[in-house]
């Protein structure tokens, strides 16, 4: 008999189970690398994994399938029940192998990895990867790296992962220099930083993000041209939809008033440096709606 509140408690379970999976008191059912089943990247749309059912929603990062992802749609929820990854998680991971056609044994190196222990062992299995981090006494890490004086070899990574940590470096120029030192030939930076606002500037007021880390830039369009001015060619990885958006073919977002300048971000956008890796369908399912 299904009672009234079975909704409720397989949502709360949704929410509770990757922190479990993550400190050791879960384990969830055996995701794709676990099998030892080799992920497939041949076509953009597809990430590490594929979702292992027919629902609606799927998680390229473990593999979990089902009807919806925990939370709204939103770059820092979409949460997935099994695994713990968010939209960005999913939208990075998407990112690198829909722009890599091989991507196995590269060495990969992931700057402050918001996902776990499986996600990390994940990661281990198909590329010679490392994570980091700079503040070791909050975050477990393989090595600790200051972005402005990386302790690395000249040329010994091709791929850097670096999700939502470029913000939180005083020195921009610096940072970008040492990661061109690093980076092997035909090597890849795939950068994340939170996008709200047009152009680039200091914080007005004093801002921290998790771990209560200061932010020292609010990074907009213009962070292309300091990419491009330290050697790197650059392109925007966006949705289908967003890019649609930013075009004007389909109708802005609203704003909301939610820490996003929908209007200042439109204006200041540079239409020339998008370039879509996700269909709205791929977008949907993965959960990489913002």
């Amino acid at each position: 008999m299904t009672s009234f509140l079975d909704p409720l408690l397989q949502r709360v379970k949704a929410r509770l189970r990757p922190l479990a999976r993550r400190v050791g008191l879960a384990k969830g059912e055996p995701v794709w690398w676990e099998k030892r089943t080799k992920p497939q990247a041949a076509s953009v749309g597809v990430g590490t994994g594929t979702g292992t059912g027919d629902g609606a929603a799927a998680c390229n990062v473990c593999g979990w399938s089902g009807a919806e992802f925990a939370e709204p749609f939103h770059v820092e929820m979409a949460t997935c029940p099994q695994c713990g990854s968010i939209a960005r998680d999913r939208f990075l991971l998407h990112g690198f192998l829909s722009r890599n056609p091989k991507p196995w044994g590269l060495r990969v190196l992931e700057t402050s990895p918001r996902m776990g222990r499986d996600y990390r062992r994940m990661m281990r299995q198909w590329f010679q990867y490392t994570a980091s981090d700079f503040d070791e006494s909050n975050h477990v890490a393989d090595i600790k790296v200051d972005l402005m004086a990386i302790g690395l070899p000249d040329n010994s990574i091709d791929v850097l992962l670096t999700p939502h940590v470029l913000e939180h470096v005083p020195d921009t120029a610096l940072a970008l220099g040492e990661i061109r030192r690093i980076l092997a030939p035909g090597g890849r930076m795939y950068l994340q930083v939170p996008l709200l606002q047009g152009v680039t500037a200091a914080p007005a007021e004093p801002e921290f993000h998790g771990d209560n880390t200061p932010v020292f830039w609010r990074f907009g369009w213009d962070l292309t041209a300091l990419l491009r001015a330290a050697g790197f060619e650059t392109t925007v990885l966006v949705t289908d939809e967003w890019l649609d958006s930013l075009s004007g073919k389909s109708p802005r977002p609203i704003d909301v008033g939610d820490g996003f300048a929908i209007n200042d971000i439109c204006e200041h956008v540079v239409m020339a440096d998008l370039v879509a890796v996700a269909t709205p369908e791929t977008a949907r399912r993965f959960g990489f709606l913002p």
